[in-house]
Protein backbone atom coordinates (compact mmCIF):
# COMPACT_ATOMS: atom_id res chain seq x y z
CA UNK A 1 0.00 0.00 0.00
CA UNK A 2 1.45 3.30 -1.04
CA UNK A 3 0.44 6.61 0.98
CA UNK A 4 -1.46 7.80 -2.01
CA UNK A 5 -3.24 4.54 -1.69
CA UNK A 6 -4.20 4.94 1.51
CA UNK A 7 -7.63 6.05 2.52
CA UNK A 8 -7.88 9.60 2.98
CA UNK A 9 -8.49 11.46 6.39
CA UNK A 10 -12.02 12.36 4.67
CA UNK A 11 -13.17 8.93 3.65
CA UNK A 12 -12.03 7.38 6.43
CA UNK A 13 -14.11 10.11 9.35
CA UNK A 14 -17.25 9.43 7.22
CA UNK A 15 -17.27 6.02 8.04
CA UNK A 16 -16.91 6.99 11.64
CA UNK A 17 -20.21 6.80 14.13
CA UNK A 18 -21.60 9.74 15.58
CA UNK A 19 -19.84 10.86 18.92
CA UNK A 20 -17.10 8.41 18.05
CA UNK A 21 -13.87 9.42 19.71
CA UNK A 22 -10.22 10.15 18.45
CA UNK A 23 -8.01 10.56 20.94
CA UNK A 24 -3.87 9.97 22.14
CA UNK A 25 -2.15 8.10 24.89
CA UNK A 26 0.93 8.57 27.05
CA UNK A 27 2.07 7.46 30.35
CA UNK A 28 3.27 8.98 33.42
CA UNK A 29 6.41 7.00 33.76
CA UNK A 30 7.24 7.43 30.39
CA UNK A 31 6.63 11.07 29.53
CA UNK A 32 7.03 12.69 32.70
CA UNK A 33 11.01 12.64 33.92
CA UNK A 34 11.48 14.21 37.14
CA UNK A 35 11.62 11.32 39.35
CA UNK A 36 13.12 12.99 42.40
CA UNK A 37 11.07 16.27 42.02
CA UNK A 38 7.70 17.63 43.65
CA UNK A 39 8.36 14.90 46.54
CA UNK A 40 7.31 12.24 44.09
CA UNK A 41 9.01 8.67 45.69
CA UNK A 42 11.03 5.85 43.88
CA UNK A 43 8.85 3.18 41.66
CA UNK A 44 9.93 -0.30 40.96
CA UNK A 45 10.65 1.11 37.69
CA UNK A 46 13.22 3.66 38.57
CA UNK A 47 14.88 0.72 40.44
CA UNK A 48 14.61 -1.59 37.69
CA UNK A 49 16.24 1.09 34.91
CA UNK A 50 19.18 1.78 37.43
CA UNK A 51 20.10 -2.10 37.05
CA UNK A 52 23.14 -2.60 34.45
CA UNK A 53 22.02 -4.61 31.54
CA UNK A 54 18.14 -3.79 31.61
CA UNK A 55 17.56 -0.82 29.55
CA UNK A 56 18.81 -0.66 25.55
CA UNK A 57 21.84 1.12 25.92
CA UNK A 58 21.85 1.97 29.55
CA UNK A 59 19.27 4.88 28.26
CA UNK A 60 17.55 6.39 31.69
CA UNK A 61 14.32 7.57 32.44
CA UNK A 62 15.12 10.21 34.76
CA UNK A 63 14.30 13.08 31.98
CA UNK A 64 12.39 11.20 29.60
CA UNK A 65 10.25 13.90 27.71
CA UNK A 66 10.29 16.56 30.69
CA UNK A 67 6.67 16.93 30.50
CA UNK A 68 6.68 17.28 34.15
CA UNK A 69 8.37 20.58 33.60
CA UNK A 70 6.72 21.16 29.83
CA UNK A 71 3.50 20.66 30.37
CA UNK A 72 1.75 23.95 28.85
CA UNK A 73 3.84 23.08 25.82
CA UNK A 74 2.44 19.91 25.29
CA UNK A 75 -1.20 20.45 25.85
CA UNK A 76 -1.00 23.35 23.11
CA UNK A 77 0.28 20.34 20.77
CA UNK A 78 -3.05 18.48 21.79
CA UNK A 79 -4.66 21.18 21.43
CA UNK A 80 -3.41 21.92 17.89
CA UNK A 81 -3.56 17.97 16.91
CA UNK A 82 -7.52 18.33 17.71
CA UNK A 83 -8.08 15.26 19.27
CA UNK A 84 -11.29 14.75 21.35
CA UNK A 85 -9.17 12.99 24.56
CA UNK A 86 -6.18 12.36 25.78
CA UNK A 87 -5.22 9.41 28.02
CA UNK A 88 -2.34 9.72 30.64
CA UNK A 89 -1.70 7.90 33.20
CA UNK A 90 -1.21 9.09 37.30
CA UNK A 91 2.07 8.34 38.98
CA UNK A 92 1.28 6.48 41.84
CA UNK A 93 4.54 7.34 43.58
CA UNK A 94 3.89 10.76 43.24
CA UNK A 95 0.69 11.04 44.42
CA UNK A 96 1.74 8.62 47.07
CA UNK A 97 5.42 8.55 47.49
CA UNK A 98 5.05 5.29 49.68
CA UNK A 99 2.25 3.15 48.66
CA UNK A 100 0.25 3.80 51.93
CA UNK A 101 -0.15 6.58 54.16
CA UNK A 102 0.86 10.31 53.32
CA UNK A 103 -0.45 11.94 49.78
CA UNK A 104 2.07 14.31 47.94
CA UNK A 105 0.91 17.97 47.93
CA UNK A 106 2.59 18.91 44.95
CA UNK A 107 2.09 15.66 42.79
CA UNK A 108 -1.29 16.41 43.52
CA UNK A 109 -0.89 19.89 41.97
CA UNK A 110 0.77 18.49 39.13
CA UNK A 111 -1.84 16.77 38.04
CA UNK A 112 -4.80 19.43 38.65
CA UNK A 113 -2.38 21.60 36.40
CA UNK A 114 -2.83 18.89 33.66
CA UNK A 115 -6.36 18.91 34.14
CA UNK A 116 -7.40 22.48 34.06
CA UNK A 117 -5.07 22.61 31.23
CA UNK A 118 -6.80 20.11 29.17
CA UNK A 119 -9.53 21.28 29.70
CA UNK A 120 -9.32 24.51 28.76
CA UNK A 121 -7.78 23.17 25.56
CA UNK A 122 -11.08 21.41 24.54
CA UNK A 123 -9.48 17.70 25.04
CA UNK A 124 -11.51 15.42 27.37
CA UNK A 125 -9.53 13.81 29.98
CA UNK A 126 -9.46 9.80 30.26
CA UNK A 127 -7.32 9.23 33.57
CA UNK A 128 -5.76 5.40 34.01
CA UNK A 129 -4.74 5.10 37.98
CA UNK A 130 -2.12 2.71 37.06
CA UNK A 131 0.28 2.35 34.06
CA UNK A 132 3.24 0.03 36.06
CA UNK A 133 4.90 2.45 38.32
CA UNK A 134 4.50 0.76 41.21
CA UNK A 135 5.78 2.61 44.61
CA UNK A 136 9.03 1.12 45.55
CA UNK A 137 7.90 0.34 48.84
CA UNK A 138 5.31 -1.57 47.79
CA UNK A 139 7.79 -3.65 45.51
CA UNK A 140 9.85 -4.04 48.59
CA UNK A 141 7.04 -5.85 50.23
CA UNK A 142 6.20 -8.50 46.84
CA UNK A 143 4.26 -5.97 44.54
CA UNK A 144 1.92 -7.84 42.99
CA UNK A 145 2.98 -11.10 44.25
CA UNK A 146 1.39 -10.10 47.62
CA UNK A 147 -2.41 -9.39 48.37
CA UNK A 148 -1.36 -6.00 50.81
CA UNK A 149 -0.92 -4.02 47.23
CA UNK A 150 -4.64 -4.60 46.04
CA UNK A 151 -5.40 -3.15 48.93
CA UNK A 152 -3.57 -0.22 48.83
CA UNK A 153 -4.40 0.44 45.08
CA UNK A 154 -7.81 0.76 46.48
CA UNK A 155 -7.29 3.51 49.19
CA UNK A 156 -4.98 5.35 46.29
CA UNK A 157 -7.51 5.37 44.13
CA UNK A 158 -10.28 6.53 46.83
CA UNK A 159 -7.79 9.62 47.11
CA UNK A 160 -7.34 10.18 43.21
CA UNK A 161 -11.69 10.12 42.65
CA UNK A 162 -12.20 12.38 45.81
CA UNK A 163 -9.57 14.71 44.47
CA UNK A 164 -9.84 14.83 40.69
CA UNK A 165 -13.14 13.05 40.21
CA UNK A 166 -15.00 16.50 39.44
CA UNK A 167 -13.11 16.81 35.81
CA UNK A 168 -11.77 13.53 34.45
CA UNK A 169 -14.02 12.18 31.72
CA UNK A 170 -13.28 8.15 32.04
CA UNK A 171 -11.29 6.15 34.47
CA UNK A 172 -9.29 3.44 33.55
CA UNK A 173 -8.31 1.53 36.62
CA UNK A 174 -5.32 -0.80 35.31
CA UNK A 175 -3.17 -0.72 32.03
CA UNK A 176 -2.38 -4.39 30.72
CA UNK A 177 -1.88 -6.81 33.53
CA UNK A 178 -0.73 -9.45 31.18
CA UNK A 179 2.08 -7.33 30.63
CA UNK A 180 2.63 -7.01 34.45
CA UNK A 181 2.56 -10.54 34.83
CA UNK A 182 4.38 -11.80 31.99
CA UNK A 183 7.26 -9.26 31.40
CA UNK A 184 7.61 -8.36 34.42
CA UNK A 185 6.84 -11.11 37.12
CA UNK A 186 7.17 -14.45 34.70
CA UNK A 187 10.06 -13.17 32.44
CA UNK A 188 11.63 -10.65 33.85
CA UNK A 189 12.23 -8.35 31.43
CA UNK A 190 10.20 -5.57 32.76
CA UNK A 191 10.41 -4.35 36.49
CA UNK A 192 10.75 -5.96 38.92
CA UNK A 193 12.67 -8.10 37.06
CA UNK A 194 11.72 -11.31 38.47
CA UNK A 195 11.58 -14.79 35.71
CA UNK A 196 8.95 -17.01 37.82
CA UNK A 197 7.16 -18.10 35.25
CA UNK A 198 4.18 -20.16 36.15
CA UNK A 199 4.69 -19.03 39.78
CA UNK A 200 3.74 -15.35 38.45
CA UNK A 201 0.10 -16.25 38.35
CA UNK A 202 -0.57 -14.72 41.78
CA UNK A 203 0.05 -11.47 40.32
CA UNK A 204 -2.70 -11.97 37.65
CA UNK A 205 -5.49 -12.41 40.97
CA UNK A 206 -3.89 -9.21 42.75
CA UNK A 207 -3.95 -7.26 39.95
CA UNK A 208 -7.87 -8.09 39.06
CA UNK A 209 -8.68 -7.27 42.63
CA UNK A 210 -6.77 -4.18 42.92
CA UNK A 211 -8.99 -3.23 39.48
CA UNK A 212 -12.60 -4.32 42.01
CA UNK A 213 -11.37 -2.41 44.44
CA UNK A 214 -10.00 0.51 42.39
CA UNK A 215 -13.41 0.73 40.99
CA UNK A 216 -15.88 0.48 44.29
CA UNK A 217 -13.13 3.58 45.28
CA UNK A 218 -13.81 5.50 42.03
CA UNK A 219 -17.63 5.18 42.47
CA UNK A 220 -17.48 5.94 46.64
CA UNK A 221 -15.58 8.81 45.53
CA UNK A 222 -18.36 10.18 43.62
CA UNK A 223 -16.80 10.79 40.29
CA UNK A 224 -18.51 12.06 37.32
CA UNK A 225 -16.71 9.80 35.06
CA UNK A 226 -17.24 6.52 33.62
CA UNK A 227 -14.99 3.74 34.83
CA UNK A 228 -13.51 1.21 33.14
CA UNK A 229 -10.04 -1.49 32.32
CA UNK A 230 -7.82 -1.65 29.68
CA UNK A 231 -5.66 -4.86 28.78
CA UNK A 232 -3.46 -6.29 26.13
CA UNK A 233 -5.09 -8.74 23.69
CA UNK A 234 -4.07 -10.75 20.68
CA UNK A 235 -5.58 -13.20 18.31
CA UNK A 236 -3.82 -16.76 19.06
CA UNK A 237 -3.10 -18.84 16.39
CA UNK A 238 -1.81 -22.46 16.06
CA UNK A 239 1.46 -22.66 13.97
CA UNK A 240 -0.61 -25.50 12.23
CA UNK A 241 -3.80 -28.22 12.72
CA UNK A 242 -1.51 -30.57 15.15
CA UNK A 243 -2.72 -31.11 18.21
CA UNK A 244 0.09 -30.42 19.92
CA UNK A 245 -0.08 -26.80 18.29
CA UNK A 246 -3.49 -26.29 19.07
CA UNK A 247 -2.98 -27.17 22.42
CA UNK A 248 -0.69 -24.47 23.56
CA UNK A 249 -2.42 -22.09 21.25
CA UNK A 250 -5.20 -22.59 23.59
CA UNK A 251 -3.05 -22.54 26.50
CA UNK A 252 -1.56 -19.09 25.87
CA UNK A 253 -4.99 -17.86 24.56
CA UNK A 254 -6.11 -18.23 28.37
CA UNK A 255 -2.34 -16.82 29.62
CA UNK A 256 -3.00 -13.84 27.22
CA UNK A 257 -6.50 -12.54 26.83
CA UNK A 258 -9.23 -14.99 28.71
CA UNK A 259 -7.71 -15.26 32.70
CA UNK A 260 -7.90 -11.28 32.36
CA UNK A 261 -11.37 -10.48 30.64
CA UNK A 262 -12.86 -13.65 32.27
CA UNK A 263 -13.41 -13.01 35.46
CA UNK A 264 -13.69 -9.11 34.70
CA UNK A 265 -16.50 -9.63 32.32
CA UNK A 266 -18.27 -12.91 33.77
CA UNK A 267 -16.96 -12.95 36.94
CA UNK A 268 -15.14 -16.42 37.04
CA UNK A 269 -11.59 -17.41 35.82
CA UNK A 270 -11.78 -19.64 32.67
CA UNK A 271 -12.00 -23.45 32.93
CA UNK A 272 -8.68 -24.90 32.93
CA UNK A 273 -7.91 -27.99 30.72
CA UNK A 274 -6.21 -30.86 32.89
CA UNK A 275 -3.01 -30.66 30.43
CA UNK A 276 -2.79 -27.16 31.95
CA UNK A 277 -2.63 -28.47 35.78
CA UNK A 278 0.66 -28.48 36.36
CA UNK A 279 1.73 -24.86 35.28
CA UNK A 280 -1.45 -23.32 36.78
CA UNK A 281 -1.92 -24.73 39.84
CA UNK A 282 0.38 -21.70 40.97
CA UNK A 283 -2.62 -19.31 40.86
CA UNK A 284 -4.11 -20.76 44.61
CA UNK A 285 -7.75 -20.78 45.43
CA UNK A 286 -9.81 -18.08 44.65
CA UNK A 287 -12.76 -16.96 46.56
CA UNK A 288 -16.19 -15.95 45.24
CA UNK A 289 -15.78 -12.76 47.48
CA UNK A 290 -13.21 -12.06 45.31
CA UNK A 291 -14.76 -12.24 42.27
CA UNK A 292 -17.40 -10.51 43.16
CA UNK A 293 -15.27 -7.62 43.96
CA UNK A 294 -13.64 -7.72 40.44
CA UNK A 295 -16.53 -8.57 38.44
CA UNK A 296 -17.79 -4.77 39.28
CA UNK A 297 -20.09 -3.22 36.67
CA UNK A 298 -18.47 -1.66 33.74
CA UNK A 299 -18.95 1.60 31.69
CA UNK A 300 -16.58 0.67 28.76
CA UNK A 301 -13.76 -2.10 28.31
CA UNK A 302 -10.10 -0.88 26.92
CA UNK A 303 -8.41 -3.22 24.07
CA UNK A 304 -5.07 -2.62 22.97
CA UNK A 305 -4.39 -4.13 20.40
CA UNK A 306 -0.83 -4.26 18.40
CA UNK A 307 -0.28 -7.82 16.62
CA UNK A 308 -1.76 -11.23 16.63
CA UNK A 309 0.35 -14.44 17.73
CA UNK A 310 1.62 -17.53 16.50
CA UNK A 311 2.51 -20.54 18.29
CA UNK A 312 4.00 -23.86 18.47
CA UNK A 313 4.71 -26.69 20.57
CA UNK A 314 7.75 -27.12 22.03
CA UNK A 315 10.64 -24.35 23.08
CA UNK A 316 12.07 -22.85 20.41
CA UNK A 317 14.68 -22.01 22.43
CA UNK A 318 17.05 -20.94 19.74
CA UNK A 319 15.07 -18.31 18.83
CA UNK A 320 15.39 -16.37 21.87
CA UNK A 321 16.32 -12.83 20.86
CA UNK A 322 19.46 -12.48 23.39
CA UNK A 323 17.47 -9.37 25.05
CA UNK A 324 14.62 -11.91 26.81
CA UNK A 325 15.59 -13.83 29.98
CA UNK A 326 16.36 -17.55 29.64
CA UNK A 327 12.94 -18.12 31.65
CA UNK A 328 11.61 -18.22 27.90
CA UNK A 329 13.31 -21.61 27.38
CA UNK A 330 11.20 -23.07 29.85
CA UNK A 331 7.74 -22.35 28.49
CA UNK A 332 5.75 -25.30 26.58
CA UNK A 333 5.43 -23.45 23.26
CA UNK A 334 7.11 -20.83 21.26
CA UNK A 335 6.12 -18.31 19.01
CA UNK A 336 6.65 -19.03 15.09
CA UNK A 337 6.09 -15.02 13.82
CA UNK A 338 4.02 -14.00 10.69
CA UNK A 339 6.59 -13.83 8.30
CA UNK A 340 3.89 -12.48 5.39
CA UNK A 341 3.58 -9.49 6.98
CA UNK A 342 5.55 -6.28 7.06
CA UNK A 343 7.14 -5.58 10.45
CA UNK A 344 7.63 -2.43 12.74
CA UNK A 345 10.78 -1.44 14.74
CA UNK A 346 9.82 -4.43 17.40
CA UNK A 347 9.96 -6.84 14.73
CA UNK A 348 5.73 -6.96 15.34
CA UNK A 349 3.80 -8.01 12.43
CA UNK A 350 1.89 -4.85 10.70
CA UNK A 351 -1.09 -7.16 10.42
CA UNK A 352 -4.59 -4.33 10.97
CA UNK A 353 -7.54 -7.17 9.58
CA UNK A 354 -6.00 -9.19 12.86
CA UNK A 355 -7.94 -6.31 14.86
CA UNK A 356 -11.23 -7.13 13.49
CA UNK A 357 -10.85 -10.67 14.45
CA UNK A 358 -10.11 -9.53 18.00
CA UNK A 359 -13.11 -7.84 18.17
CA UNK A 360 -15.25 -10.53 16.66
CA UNK A 361 -13.59 -12.96 19.42
CA UNK A 362 -14.47 -10.98 22.05
CA UNK A 363 -17.77 -10.21 20.90
CA UNK A 364 -18.43 -14.24 20.73
CA UNK A 365 -17.30 -15.05 23.70
CA UNK A 366 -18.64 -11.96 25.93
CA UNK A 367 -21.81 -10.76 23.93
CA UNK A 368 -23.80 -8.22 25.44
CA UNK A 369 -21.99 -8.36 29.12
CA UNK A 370 -19.58 -6.76 26.37
CA UNK A 371 -19.65 -3.28 27.38
CA UNK A 372 -18.77 -0.17 24.87
CA UNK A 373 -15.35 -0.79 23.45
CA UNK A 374 -12.59 1.71 23.45
CA UNK A 375 -9.19 0.94 21.27
CA UNK A 376 -7.11 2.62 24.19
CA UNK A 377 -4.11 1.64 21.97
CA UNK A 378 -2.54 1.65 18.71
CA UNK A 379 0.91 2.40 16.91
CA UNK A 380 3.51 1.35 15.80
CA UNK A 381 7.54 2.28 16.37
CA UNK A 382 9.43 2.42 13.21
CA UNK A 383 13.38 3.41 12.52
CA UNK A 384 13.53 7.34 12.39
CA UNK A 385 16.22 9.69 13.31
CA UNK A 386 17.56 11.06 16.80
CA UNK A 387 17.22 14.48 15.27
CA UNK A 388 15.39 16.31 12.56
CA UNK A 389 15.14 19.71 10.86
CA UNK A 390 11.25 20.12 9.40
CA UNK A 391 8.94 17.35 9.07
CA UNK A 392 9.39 13.92 9.50
CA UNK A 393 7.90 11.74 6.40
CA UNK A 394 6.44 9.19 8.36
CA UNK A 395 4.48 7.70 5.77
CA UNK A 396 4.37 4.27 7.19
CA UNK A 397 2.53 5.46 10.98
CA UNK A 398 0.09 7.05 8.64
CA UNK A 399 -0.38 4.07 6.92
CA UNK A 400 -0.52 2.13 10.02
CA UNK A 401 -2.79 4.07 11.79
CA UNK A 402 -5.26 4.08 8.77
CA UNK A 403 -5.38 0.51 8.09
CA UNK A 404 -5.72 -0.30 11.63
CA UNK A 405 -8.58 2.13 12.21
CA UNK A 406 -10.39 1.45 9.04
CA UNK A 407 -9.97 -2.09 10.07
CA UNK A 408 -12.05 -1.77 13.26
CA UNK A 409 -14.45 0.60 12.04
CA UNK A 410 -14.85 -2.13 8.73
CA UNK A 411 -15.14 -5.03 11.63
CA UNK A 412 -17.86 -3.47 13.79
CA UNK A 413 -20.43 -1.28 11.00
CA UNK A 414 -23.16 -3.54 9.84
CA UNK A 415 -22.35 -6.47 8.13
CA UNK A 416 -19.22 -6.68 9.45
CA UNK A 417 -17.31 -9.88 11.03
CA UNK A 418 -17.72 -7.96 14.75
CA UNK A 419 -21.31 -6.17 14.16
CA UNK A 420 -22.81 -6.12 17.55
CA UNK A 421 -19.51 -3.93 19.19
CA UNK A 422 -20.01 -1.01 20.18
CA UNK A 423 -17.10 1.02 19.31
CA UNK A 424 -16.61 4.31 20.63
CA UNK A 425 -12.94 5.49 19.76
CA UNK A 426 -9.39 5.33 18.85
CA UNK A 427 -6.66 6.46 21.22
CA UNK A 428 -2.67 6.56 18.86
CA UNK A 429 -0.23 5.24 20.83
CA UNK A 430 1.37 7.88 21.51
CA UNK A 431 1.80 11.61 21.43
CA UNK A 432 5.49 11.71 21.47
CA UNK A 433 7.94 9.79 21.61
CA UNK A 434 8.94 8.81 24.57
CA UNK A 435 11.28 6.13 26.88
CA UNK A 436 9.40 2.62 25.87
CA UNK A 437 10.52 0.87 28.86
CA UNK A 438 13.25 -1.82 28.59
CA UNK A 439 13.56 -0.69 24.98
CA UNK A 440 14.94 3.21 26.07
CA UNK A 441 14.29 5.44 23.51
CA UNK A 442 15.14 3.44 20.60
CA UNK A 443 11.76 3.14 19.68
CA UNK A 444 9.86 5.70 18.54
CA UNK A 445 5.75 5.45 18.46
CA UNK A 446 5.30 9.41 18.68
CA UNK A 447 3.17 11.64 16.35
CA UNK A 448 5.38 14.13 17.66
CA UNK A 449 9.27 13.92 17.22
CA UNK A 450 11.25 14.39 20.29
CA UNK A 451 14.96 15.09 20.03
CA UNK A 452 16.08 13.53 23.55
CA UNK A 453 19.26 15.40 23.57
CA UNK A 454 17.17 19.16 23.57
CA UNK A 455 13.87 17.53 24.24
CA UNK A 456 12.60 20.17 21.12
CA UNK A 457 9.17 18.60 19.87
CA UNK A 458 8.71 18.39 16.13
CA UNK A 459 5.02 17.36 14.86
CA UNK A 460 5.97 14.84 11.98
CA UNK A 461 3.55 13.93 8.89
CA UNK A 462 1.41 11.64 11.10
CA UNK A 463 0.27 14.70 13.53
CA UNK A 464 -1.21 16.35 11.14
CA UNK A 465 -2.82 13.49 9.21
CA UNK A 466 -4.58 13.01 12.78
CA UNK A 467 -5.29 15.95 13.07
CA UNK A 468 -6.88 16.36 9.54
CA UNK A 469 -8.74 13.16 10.48
CA UNK A 470 -9.93 14.81 13.51
CA UNK A 471 -10.94 18.05 11.96
CA UNK A 472 -12.83 16.16 8.72
CA UNK A 473 -14.52 14.31 11.37
CA UNK A 474 -16.19 17.44 12.98
CA UNK A 475 -16.57 19.24 9.77
CA UNK A 476 -18.98 15.66 9.32
CA UNK A 477 -20.74 15.97 12.90
CA UNK A 478 -21.50 19.60 12.38
CA UNK A 479 -23.05 19.28 8.79
CA UNK A 480 -25.28 16.31 10.12
CA UNK A 481 -26.10 18.26 13.26
CA UNK A 482 -26.81 21.33 10.69
CA UNK A 483 -28.66 19.16 8.10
Amino acid sequence: MTLESTESATELAGRMPPSFTLGVAAAAFQIEGALSDGGRGPSGWDAFAEKPGTIIDGHSPAVACDHYNRLPEDVALLQELGVDSYRFSLSWPRIQPDGRGAFNREGLEFYDRLLDQLLAAGVSPMATLYHWDTPLPLEHRGGWLNRETAERFGEYASAAGERFGDRVAQWVTLNEPVSVTLNGYALGVHAPGHALMFDALPSIHHQLLAHGLGAQALRAAGVTGSIGVTNLHAPIRPASRKIGDRMVAHLYDLLMNRIYADPVLLGRYPALPLYAGPWLRSIGRISDADLRTIHQPLDFYGLNYYFPVKVALGRGAASIPADVHKAVARLPFHEVGYPEYSSTGFGWPVAPEHLGVLLKELHDRYGEVLPPVYITEGGASFPEPDTVSGTLQDEERVKYLASHLGAALDATTPGGIAEGVDLRGYYVWTLMDNFEWAAGYSQRFGLVHVDFKTLARTPKQSFYWYQALSRARNQGESQARSS
